[in-house]
């Protein structure tokens, strides 16, 4: 028998009486232990008690579309019973219930498990700027796992769980999913609420899915989108159906002088092989110049928006700065220092360079890119790790100033066993349209499911 691992096998499985939720769960438990990861959770439930919601789940669950899936969430959201702590023991708290997207989840049908760690803060891109310890990246422990949601990648990626949410202002959605070899869904903005989630940058924070196939991604996506009076942002944007692929389609990539790679000659090779798929799938390939967007990108971290990070923990930064990551204290100290003026400025800048997007995607249907430009190990992080944490996000910073969606794809696993990904990015609102490029370049990769051979080849040695 295939081993059952996506949502969707899990779901149908429940309702064949193959397999009980609370047999699901067992699993999940048993996967962590062999997995044997401490930093991948900030906190887990205890084993009894998601067995018994699982077990209490009535026949009528069975109809619901993540009957019994177990789920992971970032540690920055709110879950009823479990403290949040953005991965500051500080600032920690007791919510009183869930945040939306997690309520939604619930009446899915879906079981949370935990809680994982983070970038503190989720200010960063590396996944090592918390005090709980640095997930472990699930293909090469000396790489960085990615971030700032990198235990719920890490998580999906290990088999723990099929679906985890995170979140993505800058990219925290996509680099971690792209360093492990898994499916991250960056929603348009306002699609899914923010209720419930402590804020990084309030006006352009996203909660994204992880999960292993697009078609996964995609139903978690329809349980958790939708309006929400509690959230100022929430906006009412139709979901659409992620249906048969569109052709045809024209994709905008860097020209060759504007492509980023750091000297990274097998990421480099290994986008080149992804755009030739990708033609081979129906796309035409279009180079386009991509400075406007590098631009957009430059502003997200020294332009004001930095200032909305501050606001996020300014009465911890004057009560116990010291409680503070130092890298991410740096970071938000540094946004006591714009003016209104420099906001303005920095406001007027972005709508011109949102004009010149929009001209962009009037030539292409949406872009194709690498995830990442490189990837780095732990020790060159630690020696510098605001140079390279910038680096990581040369695709990503600019997606959601400029209220664009994305997807992030698994695309190749270099000889070196290091995961390489691409992101489709489209304007806001045509989230649908990427799901049904995605699924079909995803499928046509023929990957591997996240690190699930590694996974279990622990799993059989415990």
């Amino acid at each position: 028998m295939t081993e059952i691992v996506t949502a969707a096998e899990i779901v149908a499985a429940h309702r064949a009486g193959a397999l009980t939720p609370e047999a699901t769960i067992a699993r999940v438990y048993a996967r962590l232990r062999a997995h044997n990861d401490p930093a991948m959770f900030i906190h887990l439930r205890p084993e009894d008690d998601a067995a018994a919601e699982a077990r209490a789940l009535g026949k009528d669950a069975a109809t619901l579309p993540l009957y019994g899936v177990p789920v992971a969430v970032k540690d920055n959201i709110d879950v009823a019973g479990m403290p949040t702590t953005a991965a500051c023991p500080a600032f920690a708290y007791q919510p009183a219930g869930d945040a939306t997207a997690v309520a939604r989840l619930r009446a899915a049908g879906a079981i949370i498990i935990g809680k994982t760690n983070l970038d503190q803060f989720a200010t960063g891109l590396v996944g090592v700027r918390t005090p709980y310890g640095a997930p472990r990246n699930t293909f090469n422990a000396a790489l960085v796992p990615g971030g700032s949601s990198s235990g719920s990648a890490v998580a999906v990626a290990a088999g723990i769980v099929p679906l985890a949410l995170g979140t993505d202002t800058a990219g925290s959605g996509r680099v971690p999913a792209g360093l492990n070899n898994i499916v991250g869904l960056k929603p348009s903005l306002g699609m899914v609420s923010t209720a419930g989630v402590v804020p990084a940058c309030r006006t352009l924070d996203c909660v994204s899915v992880f999960a292993l196939t697009v078609d996964d991604a995609w139903t978690a996506l329809q349980v958790i989108a939708g309006p929400d009076a509690a959230d100022p942002y929430s906006r009412n944007r139709p979901l659409g159906e992620a249906g048969i692929m569109p052709t045809p389609v024209k994709l905008g990539v860097p020209h060759g002088g504007q492509r980023l790679f750091f000297s990274d000659r097998e990421y480099e090779n290994a986008y080149e092989r992804a755009l030739t798929r990708l033609g081979r799938l129906g796309c035409q390939i279009v180079e386009i110049d991509m400075e406007p967007f590098y631009e957009t990108a430059r502003l997200l971290y020294e332009g004001p928006w930095v200032a909305e990070r501050t606001i996020a923990v300014k009465a911890l930064l004057d009560s116990d700065p010291e409680a503070i990551h130092p890298v991410t204290r740096a970071i938000v100290i540094g946004g006591l220092r714009p003016t209104a003026i420099d906001a303005f400025q920095a406001f007027y800048e972005l709508e011109g360079l949102r004009r010149v997007a929009d001209l962009t995607f009037r030539q292409v249907d949406a872009l194709a890119l690498p995830t990442a430009p490189t990837a780095y190990t732990l020790s060159q992080v630690e020696a510098d790790p605001i140079n390279l944490n910038s680096r990581l996000g040369s695709y990503t910073n600019f997606v959601n100033l400029l209220d664009l969606c994305a997807l992030a794809l698994p695309a190749a696993i270099t000889d070196r066993r290091v995961p390489f990904g691409i992101t489709l990015i489209a304007p806001g609102g045509q989230d649908a349209k990427l799901a049904a490029i995605g699924r079909v370049f995803h499928v046509d990769t023929a990957l591997p499911l996240g690190a699930l051979e590694e996974a279990q080849a622990l799993e059989a040695q415990a």
